[in-house]
């Protein structure tokens, strides 16, 4: 079976980082490493072609030769090392499976099991407020440290002890096959430390349910189903363990006369069949509260659009603004009084004289079908 390219392998544009190729196989490794993935050798054989693809791209030297060459700078053994994995460092790669990979790893800090958890906050806001962008208090429930033990979750004048079962490392090791397996400790869930002497306002978990009233900006030109992030801003982390994020969703509700798409705005303007026929200026709506003039050429017909260059949304990233396009629709009066019967009893006279050339080309392709 032919190789498939690294780049693909690894989900990267060929002007990728060195971190984004780090970050691509990172989450390719920790998917299908053998470990998580037990007797499964499809994930066993995408966790050796990320590792050869990695390999090679991580390498300057041996990027810039598949770059020229393709596969084909390698065969023979040219440039690859036993195993497919091109000499690359992956000494941090595995820190969520190995504590000290070749005896030289990085172990994690002991409060990132104790995160807090992120929230989600769904907020409406109208087409008008995503024009112009807005501030906005809101109001949720989330937890907060705890005032009375200072986040740590013992009672005031003590303090937590050091694990008993992985000694105030945060992590136990295993032996799998030549491998040591470096996992969180159970019973401390990585921090290190036992509660002994909980905190009595906390229950010993360092932070407590409370509701929670903040202040938000509401960027202008957001669009429905935008998140927004705000970084530490969710649940405290329990025993001095950071605290997670709060997502805004953002829901844009539906105009009643604006429709859009992307950063353009689109929405109908009825006429009559006079002022189509005759041509008329109208006078518009823009989704900043004025007002903009387009004139109406004679002979417009129903469907016609007119841009209005800048009067749509606003760009979230980077400045100006979309644009907003009319679309024409020409009304048909459903009844008539005398007077406008006889005027267009005229005008259809003078019409069926002239012989309008498209209905007349019509009716000679009509002559032509129902012949054959």
């Amino acid at each position: 079976m032919a190789k498939r390219d690294f780049y693909d392998v690894l989900g990267v544009s060929k002007n990728a980082s060195p971190e984004e190729l780090k970050s691509a196989y990172r989450k390719l490794a920790v998917k299908h490493h053998p470990d998580k993935n037990p007797g499964d050798k499809a994930s066993e054989d995408k966790f050796k072609e990320a590792g050869e693809a990695y390999g090679i791209l991580s390498d300057q030297e041996k990027k810039q030769n598949y770059d020229n060459f393709g596969h084909a700078a390698f065969e023979g053994g040219g440039g690859r090392q036993s195993g497919g994995f091109g000499g690359a460092d992956f000494s941090d790669i595995f820190e969520d499976f190995f504590g000290d990979f070749g005896g030289g790893g990085r172990s994690k800090s002991r409060s990132t099991n104790n995160r807090g958890s992120d929230l989600r906050y769904d907020l409406s806001i109208t087409l008008e407020e995503s024009y112009k962008g807005k501030k906005q208090d809101i109001k949720f429930s989330t937890t907060e440290k705890c005032n009375t033990c200072k986040g740590n979750g013992s009672k005031p004048g003590s303090s937590p002890d050091r694990c008993t079962t992985c000694g105030g490392n945060g992590k136990v090791r295993s032996n799998q096959g030549f491998f040591t397996v470096q996992q969180t400790c159970p019973q401390c869930t990585g921090t290190g430390e036992e509660i002994t002497n909980p905190c009595s306002d906390c229950s010993g978990q360092g932070n407590k349910q409370t509701s929670k009233k903040i202040s938000v900006t509401i960027p202008k030109g957001v669009d429905d189903g935008t998140r927004i992030r705000l970084a530490g801003k969710g649940e405290a982390g329990s025993r001095g363990g950071a605290s997670g994020d709060l997502y805004l969703f953002i829901n844009v509700d539906s105009h009643d006369l604006f429709k859009r798409s992307d950063e353009n705005l689109f929405f109908e303007f009825p006429i009559s069949i006079a002022d189509a026929a005759l041509g008329t200026t109208i006078e518009i709506p823009t989704i900043d509260g004025g007002k903009a003039k387009i004139k109406i050429p004679d002979g417009t017909q129903n469907g016609k659009q007119f841009r209005l260059k800048g009067k749509g949304m606003p760009y979230m990233r980077g400045s100006g603004n979309g644009d907003l396009y009319v679309q024409i629709k020409t009304e048909v009066p459903i009844s008539l009084n005398k007077a406008q019967k006889e005027l267009l009893e005229k005008f259809r006279e003078i019409e069926n004289e002239k012989s309008n050339p498209s209905i007349k080309k019509f009716f000679q392709k009509a002559k032509s079908f129902w012949k054959n």
